[in-house]
């Protein structure tokens, strides 16, 4: 970076499996939890802040540009603007980065960035001809048109599409996000075996570490009290003792017959939401605050969608270029699991000579992405994939483990629906 970008501190809500105990909280009430406990815990006054950059990808119809009102609900000044971003599965990235940008090009010291998203919440949708009838049943003026429109109505006209499923296809190559993990472990011969034992472990080790995560969480309290409690204070995905017999029973679900992507070994649908402040070195020095870390780098990167999962190695790579950080320079790893079968995959393609050398026009490889600092406290195989907030889930999650373990450096990185990847290169100091 041409100048220090510090992120002083952040928090994020409990995440929590769509349809489950946040399922009654809108995305609006999640997003000024964490922005609201941000302000509260920095002590930051609200009036120095020069934007707040939201990442959103499932926007509600009834809360246009989100990022302004959840920020305004959060006790944000009418006088500081916001923004909602999107950049699918890298819309935390995204809120991130372009605060960076503001900050280096002198457009302000202090920012808020962050996601939110509430899965539960994906609208069903009516097709265009149906909207049609429906509208004109709005619009009749007596009984005889009503009538009339009523009369052409059919059954059928009752059978809405899930818009979390249109959502997760990629309309260029015609493949859901299950298929893409599909084609991947063709590609790279990855087992039901060996998808099944990374998701196992991502549970063991999400377990392992809720003491950490607590840290980085506050609790939501809920529209209503769920098991008698008014409140929900942290992740319900991981799985207590989930076992290899267990994933082994369950069925594929994007391709029954031959395929090997699981319920199990994918990343779980899921509300949450998170906030980031984020400073340059004037505006530290003002704030008297002392920072998680820094931003290093970055780099988005473009892939063929179909295989869209690779994206975290087109990315490492590219910010390799920009940045002149490789994987050897990592202390830890975090690459969000979109499918267990799409993490190995990436792992895979980076000690792979001959595929960095056709697909990224390298001379060697990118290198190894070891199993020992990768995903230390579990992925959204465990902990969800709430697709606006991940990117900024990684960045809070990665830094405070680099204090944890008194390392300097860490690679955060994720694959992005469309054919993209992200990756961000973290410092401690």
């Amino acid at each position: 970076m041409k100048e220090p970008i510090f992120i002083v501190d952040g928090v994020r809500t409990p995440f929590a499996k769509a349809g489950t105990i946040l399922a009654d909280t809108e995305a609006v009430e999640l997003g000024k939890t964490a922005v609201g406990l941000l302000l509260a815990r920095t002590g930051i006054d609200p009036v120095k802040i020069e934007e707040v950059i939201i990442g959103c990808v499932g926007q509600p119809a009834d809360a246009a540009n989100i990022g302004r009102v959840l920020a305004l609900r959060a006790g944000v000044p009418e006088s500081v603007p916001a923004i909602t971003v999107h950049r699918n599965c890298a819309s935390g990235f995204e809120a991130v980065t372009q605060a960076a940008e503001k900050m280096i090009a002198g457009r302000g010291d202090v920012f808020i960035a962050g996601g939110v998203e509430s899965m539960s919440h994906v609208p069903l949708l009516y097709d265009y001809e149906t909207s049609k009838k429906f509208g004109a049943l709005a619009r009749a003026k007596n009984l005889g048109q009503k009538l009339g429109v009523l009369a052409s109505i059919r059954p059928s006209d009752f059978k809405p599409t899930v818009g979390l499923q249109l959502g997760l296809s990629d309309p260029i190559s015609g493949c859901n996000m299950g298929q893409t993990a599909e084609n991947l472990s063709r590609d790279f011969n990855i087992s039901r075996e060996r998808q099944d034992e990374f998701a196992m472990k991502s549970h063991h080790k999400a377990v392992a570490a809720r003491a950490k995560l607590h840290e980085e969480i506050t609790p939501v309290y809920l529209t209503k009290s769920r098991n008698g409690k008014p409140y929900m204070d942290q992740d319900n995905g991981p799985r207590e003792n989930q076992s290899l017999e267990a994933l082994g029973k369950l069925k594929p679900v994007f391709e029954p017959t031959t395929g090997t992507v699981t319920a199990g070994n994918s990343s779980q649908i899921t509300d949450g939401g998170a906030a980031l402040l984020l400073m340059t070195e004037k505006g530290l020095k003002e704030s008297g605050l002392t920072p998680l870390g820094r931003l290093v780098g970055y780099a988005y990167a473009g892939l063929d969608p179909s295989r869209m999962g690779l994206g975290p190695v087109y990315a490492i790579h590219r910010a390799e270029q920009k940045v002149g950080l490789g994987l050897k320079d990592a202390d830890i790893i975090e690459i969000n699991e979109a499918f267990a079968a799409q993490v190995l995959a990436c792992q895979d393609a980076a000690k792979s000579a001959e595929y960095c050398r056709t697909h990224l026009g390298r001379e060697s490889a990118i290198g190894e992405i070891p199993d020992e600092i990768l995903n230390v406290n579990g992925g959204a195989v465990a902990l969800g994939h709430p697709v606006g907030v991940t990117g900024s889930r990684l960045v809070l999650t990665a830094l405070k483990e680099l204090h944890r373990r008194n390392a300097e450096r860490a690679l955060v990185s994720l694959c992005v629906g469309g054919g993209q990847g992200g990756a961000l290169w973290l410092s401690r100091n």
